[in-house]
């Protein structure tokens, strides 16, 4: 009967466990831990995972590293660029697992099918731009993998946005579409248009406040993306350090080609560039209009430099 007593007692006084990440409602499951639960599911028969072995010893399995965006800051530089690592492993095309619901609702076992095939010793790495910019992804990545290293290559906000604009306006024209100019989005009724979908996704305080909510910042490696451009070697040489990968890659991978007019890739005597539709031209902006557009961004970029302690050469 004592013992029992004792039992109850200890039952009463224990303490709550804390998460120590974001509170969880105990009233009502959020959707999406309802989906995270069902992807589990889906991964937890052992003869989901089978078909992923190859006979020579890699296999399929989820990345260890995201490059989350953002979108024109130079992801695809930034991916080929660490692909050069022999220990890097990378998925070729954008995956959008965590931002397109069809993708998601497929299940971790889909995803994981969308990987290259690694050994034990390789870092499996994927990139999707549109990730850091859609609010439901961080809690998803964050419900896959709490120890994500996450990669996030930013420019000057208005460059990016007149590069967003540039890739936009040569897809229509491949198509043989027409497309207005710069000016009609940036402008509205005479002012600034700040609902252009591309100044948003160039206020970078307010996109990284969410992934702050699940992810520290010791977690998150920002790259310069202008820098990459001028000068790719030290900002690679810094993301080699950040996975804590043994330092490969060493500037003769690199070499500036003149007639493409930005830094292409030398890989055991192989070498290569990036695509065509990369370092397109923006197209001729007014002074005052790109004048505007910067003092715009002035006060997020210091909410942002204030955020991560760290100042970016940025208009």
């Amino acid at each position: 009967m004592a013992a029992f007593l004792l039992g109850a007692v200890l039952l009463i006084v224990q303490p709550q466990i804390v998460p120590s990440r974001p509170a969880i409602n105990s009233n009502a499951e959020t959707s999406s831990q309802s989906v995270q639960r069902e992807l589990l599911k889906k991964t937890s028969q052992k003869n989901d995972f089978k078909e992923n072995i190859h006979s020579n010893g890699s296999c399929q399995q989820l990345p260890q590293t995201i490059i989350i965006g953002v979108r024109k800051g130079g992801t695809r530089a930034l991916l080929e660029m660490l692909s050069l690592h022999p220990d890097i492993a990378a998925a070729e095309s954008e995956v959008h697992f965590f931002d397109w619901e069809d993708h998601y609702r497929n299940g971790l076992q889909w995803y994981i099918n969308q990987m290259p095939f690694s050994y034990p010793h390789q870092i499996t790495v994927e990139k999707t731009p549109a990730y850091f910019t859609s609010p439901k992804v961080p809690e998803r990545v964050y419900n896959m993998n709490q120890s994500m290293r996450l990669l996030l290559i930013l420019r000057d906000p208005s460059e990016r946005v007149l590069s967003d604009y540039t890739q936009v306006f040569y897809n229509h024209m491949q198509k043989h579409k027409p497309y207005p100019s710069i000016e009609q989005f940036l402008i509205k009724n005479g002012e600034l248009n700040v609902d252009y979908k591309a100044i948003n996704r160039s206020l970078y305080y307010i996109h990284m406040q969410n992934w702050l909510k699940y992810f520290p910042l010791d977690h998150i490696h920002i790259v310069d993306g202008d820098r990459l451009i001028k000068d790719p070697f030290p900002e690679i040489e810094k993301v080699e350090r950040f996975l804590k990968l043994s330092p490969q890659i060493n500037a003769s991978n690199f070499y500036f080609n003149k007639t493409k007019g930005f830094y292409c890739l030398r890989d055991g005597g192989r070498e290569r560039c990036l695509h065509e539709s990369k370092g397109r031209a923006h197209p001729q902006v007014d002074t005052r209009l790109l004048e505007k557009l910067q003092e715009y961004f002035h006060e997020p970029n210091k909410k942002f430099f204030e955020l991560v302690g760290r100042t970016f050469d940025w208009h």
